[in-house]
């Protein structure tokens, strides 16, 4: 029966941060680092995106999890102190499959309107960042609840899952077109991806090509693969709109608006950084720490595109920059795991928004688009480089932080200076 709990417990465990979108090779990692602590050094774990298979010897009984849908970014907070407990041998087998189990029914901090307020923060903010011009802002802030509304039935059905990228870009599309046709918004490209940037796959293809470097093949390819006809739905709405509006090629420029001074960037970070914390429900305490990240993020990707005077420079430093510092606060605050501070940096990085404007170049010709295609690969892979480089360079910190026990000392500090 022992043997039974440990695998329903690594099962469970392996589901949890697989639908957080971890990586399927630290999956497998941080499941073998756990089976050993319960004393199965020998255990065999396999991960796709959806689904953990675990075995704890060779030849033995297998258990397969399946993931069901994403979880939250303050559920996954739990299953990764669930893994920290694990491993440090301060959380039981039993208290852990006790907390997991009741993992999905845990409701959401902020419930319905954090939600709606979210999505409208989350277009404010990522408008300031990647569009800064008045009349984006106010087309973000007004086309954000039909993106909430489209997110809120997704959850509830699977074709509408399937159907919201085609219907939010159309919706958002015919909005931008209107209303630059009629002289209220400049740069309608810019200015119809900030309302359904958080709808972006950026972060499932930048993860896709991160397996396939690590050699997770099966894994890699298939989350590239989802992520590519996501990111197409959203340019056939684009072209639908396009097409059923007659809009002029020179409408199509995928000029940038920058009408805001140097602030409004670093104002969108911070609002941006509210926005996940109210969509992803978590705790007000833990957002100074994601805004501490979000906004290394930014400045490492501008420092990086100001040196070299290209995009990918800037995406790679900005990645890199983002897991350095999310390991340094996973250091410092070891209840926010450094993959929920870091998961929040892909709507600064914007693979996804930049990968729509350039997928969109193939109505203004094959030439066009052969270009911005292969600019907005280079952007994708130099995000994934800066990932893996940057896990890499943090890998020994984390390592020495866990065999001195820095975060348990951290903890014990803080909490004296409280008592005093």
């Amino acid at each position: 029966m022992t043997d039974d709990r440990d695998r329903q417990l690594l099962a469970w465990l392996g589901a949890g941060l697989l639908a957080g979108g971890l990586p399927t090779q630290e999956v497998e990692q941080d499941l073998r680092s756990v089976a050993a602590v319960l004393g199965h050094p020998r255990a065999q774990v396999a991960c796709l995106p959806r689904g953990v298979w675990v075995t704890l010897a060779a030849g033995r009984p297998t258990t397969f999890e399946a993931v069901e849908g994403g979880v939250r970014l303050d559920q996954l907070s739990d299953v990764s102190a669930v893994l920290a407990g694990m491993r440090t041998g301060s959380l039981g087998p039993d208290d852990a499959l006790a907390r997991l189990s009741t993992l999905r029914g845990q409701p959401h901090r902020y419930a319905v309107p954090g939600v709606v307020a979210g999505g409208v923060l989350s277009g404010v903010g990522i408008a300031l960042v990647l569009a800064p011009a008045w009349p984006s802002v106010v087309f973000a802030a007004l086309l954000a609840p039909v993106t909430v509304a489209l997110m809120l039935l997704s959850a509830r059905s699977s074709t509408a899952a399937t159907l919201t990228p085609l219907v939010a870009a159309s919706v958002s599309a015919l909005a931008a077109f209107w209303a630059a046709s009629a002289g209220l918004v400049d740069a309608p490209l810019w200015t119809l991806v900030a309302p359904i940037a958080v709808l972006l796959p950026g972060a499932t293809i930048v993860t896709g090509l991160v397996e396939l470097a690590a050699g997770s093949m099966v894994a890699g390819t298939s989350r590239l693969g989802r992520g590519t006809v996501q990111l197409l739905l959203f340019a056939l709405g684009v072209g639908a709109a396009v097409s059923f509006l007659h809009v002029p090629l020179e409408s199509l420029d995928p000029a940038r608006p920058v009408e805001l001074g140097w602030w409004a960037p670093l104002l969108g970070v911070a609002v941006v950084t509210v926005a996940i914390s109210l969509m992803e429900s978590l705790r007000l305490s833990l957002v100074p720490w994601v805004m501490l990240t979000a906004l290394a993020t930014y400045l490492g990707q501008l420092l990086g595109q100001t040196l070299a005077d290209n995009r990918w420079a800037g995406a790679f430093a900005g990645a890199t920059v983002a897991i350095l510092v999310a390991t340094v606060v996973e250091l410092v605050r070891p209840q926010l795991p450094r993959s929920v501070v870091f998961l929040p940096s892909f709507w600064l990085l914007v693979p996804g928004s930049f990968g729509l404007i350039s997928v969109t170049q193939l109505e203004v010709g094959p030439e066009a688009a052969f270009a911005a295609v292969v600019e907005v690969t280079l952007v994708i892979l130099a995000i994934a480089l800066g990932v893996v480089v940057g896990a890499a360079l943090a890998l020994p910190v984390r390592q020495a932080a866990r065999r001195v026990g820095l975060g348990h000392l951290v903890g014990r500090l803080r909490g004296g200076r409280n008592a005093s």
